[in-house]
């Protein structure tokens, strides 16, 4: 079956650059797997990208949320900890597995949840979260213009009233009408976007610099300096670990266009780390030194109206970027996993889909933004656990080698069918992580328990999951013989490589 759809699709889609048919179709919007022609970009392509999306207002947010618990020292140490922990584990999974073979990322785990399973998964992570993530990125970009607005034309307009919900509409709108071209039109756009953010990030530091020096600037207290030192350094920690994970449902679908794991791996450590570092540290900096949370406010009182007012454009353009981002990773996972009818479904129509929701969130700016913390923990609480299980499956029990033609096959058929496409004992551990999550830190009331402030909550939610999988698999589906782990991938032209 594989191969006819693989000929087939070969013969009228592939055509020069970036895998473009005479007939307009692009390659990369299929759920089959990549050949290695169809592959679109190499490292310094997959860098631009990633540092286009790493360096979007919602990072600068993300050193504003760490300010508010420690100061300067402690902020740089807990965002290269947290970040370096994350990042490292979502180039993991499912980085690797997605490049190596060229698969969309939900495809690539029913080898662990099954067929049915991973449709599960994949509507829970590409349609509530990137709707959640893109909404917020949009209210971001209202809250952006809407500053420019009041600095222009002198008035006072609110940060939570229509205007901010309408021009978080016009950026889903904007991301809508960049994501019907495809993945193409999201390099170019983060090819533009990418190097203007870094300038800007460079002026920033600069500006802080010259408000205070740096013995001033490490001698600030946090924005909440009432919270015990400890347990602050620790939730600093987590929320740059969250940070991390949140690209999750990105990143494999963005490395399935990579030419291969090296140019997938990498540029992870250029994009979503160092950019990343980068722009939190800086939003550390500025939060401290004006005592101002909102990104938003930061440019004008540092840079003046003009400079600050074109800052502030560019960067709320960049929240599209990473908008994107999360469009066409949910798009192509709806189309390899969303069955006959998704799949027939045009591609335009499919991104109106998703950023529907997104739609809706932006008119409720306060309940979305204001919870930037809690939200990287719902977030976390699922992905933490889900990649533990992913890279155990993967690297530990499959020794990196999946066969991808039983991918695509039928539950029945699939060595990767499990109990009717359901592979309970993985969502059990992700389960028992997930709870482990919960009991550490509240995602709710974002509370601590005794616990917290030495283990944090990511990281024992990630071992308590991947453990609890080993040891499942080991016991109960390696020795009735599913989920194909004791058998040798066969080796199909043009399918296995």
């Amino acid at each position: 079956m594989l191969d006819g759809q693989r000929q087939d699709r070969t013969t009228t889609e592939l055509g020069s650059a970036g895998g473009t048919g005479d007939d307009g179709t692009d390659a990369t919007m299929n759920e089959l797997p990549l050949l290695p022609a169809e592959r679109i970009w190499g490292f310094w392509d997959y860098s631009a990208v990633n540092i286009g999306l790493a360096v979007a207002t919602w990072a600068f947010l993300q050193g504003a949320a760490v300010a508010y618990y420690v100061g300067a020292v402690q902020a740089i140490a807990s965002i290269v900890i947290g970040y370096a922990i994350s990042v490292f584990l979502v180039s993991l999974a499912p980085c690797l597995p997605s490049a190596k073979y060229g698969i969309e990322q939900f495809v690539g785990l029913r080898s662990v949840f099954g067929s049915n399973g991973a449709r599960i998964v994949m509507v829970v992570m590409s349609t509530l979260f990137a709707a959640a993530w893109s909404a917020v990125l949009a209210i971001m970009f209202g809250h952006g213009l809407v500053n420019v607005i009041d600095n222009v034309f002198g008035v006072e307009i609110s940060q939570t009233g229509a205007a901010v919900s309408l021009l978080g509409l016009v950026a889903v709108v904007l991301s809508w009408l960049v994501l019907a071209r495809g993945p193409v039109s999201v390099e170019s756009v983060c090819r533009v976007i990418a190097p203007v953010l870094v300038l800007i990030i460079v002026g920033i530091l600069v500006m802080v610099f010259t408000k205070r020096s740096w013995s001033e600037l490490a001698s600030l207290p946090p924005l909440d300096p009432e919270s015990d030192p400890h347990t602050s350094f620790m939730v600093a920690i987590e929320l740059n670990i969250a940070g991390g994970f949140a690209w999750w449902p990105n990143v494999g679908n963005l490395a399935r266009l990579t030419r291969g794991p090296r140019a997938a791996f990498w540029p992870n450590w250029l994009g979503l780390f160092a950019a990343s570092v980068a722009a939190a540290v800086v939003g550390v900096f500025a939060a401290l030194a004006l005592n101002l949370e909102d990104p938003t406010e930061w440019m004008i009182p540092l840079a003046g109206v003009v400079l600050g007012v074109l800052a502030l454009i560019v960067i709320g353009f960049a929240n599209v970027t990473a908008i994107l981002s999360q469009g066409y990773a949910s798009m192509v996972a709806l189309k390899g996993g969303g069955g006959k009818l998704l799949r027939g479904t045009p591609w335009p129509v499919l991104v109106a889909f998703i950023l529907g929701p997104a739609a809706i969130l932006v008119f409720f700016p306060s309940a979305v933004y204001d919870n930037y913390g809690r939200f990287l923990s719902w977030g976390a609480i699922l992905v933490a656990p889900l990649c533990a299980v992913q890279i155990v499956d993967f690297f530990l029990l499959r020794r990196g080698v999946l066969r991808i033609r039983d991918l695509y096959l039928p539950s029945a058929r699939s060595c990767y069918g499990y109990w009717g496409g359901v592979n309970a004992f993985a969502f059990a551990s992700v389960a028992a992580g997930a709870a482990t999550y919960a009991l550490l830190l509240n995602p709710v009331t974002y509370i601590p328990s005794s616990l917290f402030p030495y283990t944090t909550a990511s990281i024992p939610a990630f071992l308590v999951a991947g453990t609890l999988h080993a040891v499942l698999t080991k016991t109960f589906v390696q020795p009735l013989g599913l989920g194909g782990y004791d058998r040798r991938p066969r080796v199909a032209a043009g399918v296995e490589r």
